[in-house]
């Protein structure tokens, strides 16, 4: 497949993160056109996105991505069911100094991420192929993202036995929360719900945090 045209997609995310109220640089926007490019390429192989269109991966997927950065605080999180890298990939980019692991169970999908990695240069990435149930009790995160993963009960559920002391699961939703809300075992309470600002998107979005109730002694 030759290659895209990406006319103006540098600009659109510079101009995309002001409006979150993000610094983004140059030269990170110009890596995130290039992450764009690469799916667009894999995509028609190996099926990794309903999404087809590139200019449509970068509204939808790029830029909601970028939309929790404001929320992004520790230095080690796992995105679980992060599919193509979102929004992990993203956040790698603009978190240099922090570590990210990609866990998925699909092996089309942690080949690519792999290979974004490399292509990127993302040297604060670790692409894990499995399922996050063989997690628990092993490894450990102070912060664990998901994106249109699984309802937020699952979420809890399956990936708490994986948070730190303290840690936070932060599950990126569009307007289904109140649902989700009264739906949440007592094991967990949720900390904020946050309305985000996705350029572009006329849906609602909202960041949900959620810890593990605490216990008295």
């Amino acid at each position: 497949m030759g290659q895209i045209n990406t006319e103006g997609f540098s600009e659109r995310l510079l101009d995309a993160a002001g409006e979150i109220g993000i610094e983004l640089s140059v030269q990170n926007a110009d890596k995130l056109v290039e992450y764009v490019s690469l799916l667009y390429r894999w995509n028609s192989t190996y099926n990794l996105t309903a999404i087809r269109d590139p200019k449509e991966m970068l509204e939808r997927h790029i830029i909601d991505s970028l939309s929790v950065v404001p929320f992004i605080t520790e230095s080690e999180i796992m995105d679980v069911g992060t599919g193509p890298g979102l929004p992990g990939i993203p956040l790698a980019l603009l978190f240099p100094n922090s570590q990210f692991t990609l866990v998925d169970s699909n092996i089309k999908k942690t080949r690519f991420l792999t290979q974004a990695a490399i292509t990127l240069g993302l040297k604060n990435i670790e692409v894990l192929h499995t399922r996050i149930e063989k997690l628990a009790g092993k490894r450990f995160f102070p912060a664990i993202i998901s994106r249109a993963f699984t309802a937020a009960e699952n979420f809890a559920s399956l990936c708490g036995p994986c948070l730190s002391e303290n840690g936070k699961l932060l599950a990126m939703k569009g307007s289904e929360v109140e649902n989700e809300a009264s739906a949440l075992s007592s094991e967990y309470v949720y900390q904020d719900v946050i309305k985000l600002t996705v350029p572009g998107c006329d849906a609602q979005r909202h960041l949900l945090i959620i810890e593990k109730a605490k216990t008295s002694n």
